[in-house]
C-alpha cells in the first residue's frame, strides 16, 4: 500500500485530496488507510495547498476522495461507499 503525499497522486486508484490542519481529512485518511489495506490498494494522500490548480479546485471541498478520477466523497467518506467504488471499474 503506498500512503506517500505526492503533488498529484499519479499511479494511485484512490486519491485524498486533503490539507494540514483539517480534521475531516484525518478522519477521511483513517477510512482510506483501512479501506485501502483490506482490498490491498494503493492510495495517494495530495495536499491540495501544494498544488495552485489543486487549491482552487477542492479548497471549500476537503477532504475529496477519488478512485480511477472519479469522486466518491466530500468532506465525509464511509468505509462502504469506497468498498464500493473500489469494486466497481469504470
Amino acid at each position: 500500500m503506498t500512503a506517500g503525499t505526492t503533488p498529484t497522486g499519479n499511479g494511485a486508484r484512490v486519491v485524498l485530496y486533503t490539507r494540514e490542519g483539517c480534521h475531516l481529512c484525518d478522519v477521511a485518511r483513517q477510512v482510506v488507510e483501512a479501506v485501502c489495506a483490506e482490498l490491498d490498494e494503493d492510495f495517494a494522500a495530495v495536499d491540495v495547498d501544494e498544488v495552485p490548480a489543486l487549491r482552487a479546485r477542492y479548497s471549500d471541498d476537503v477532504p475529496v476522495v477519488s478512485v480511477d478520477g472519479r469522486l466518491v466523497a466530500r468532506w465525509r467518506v464511509s468505509p462502504d461507499q469506497l468498498r464500493k467504488a473500489l469494486r466497481s471499474r469504470p
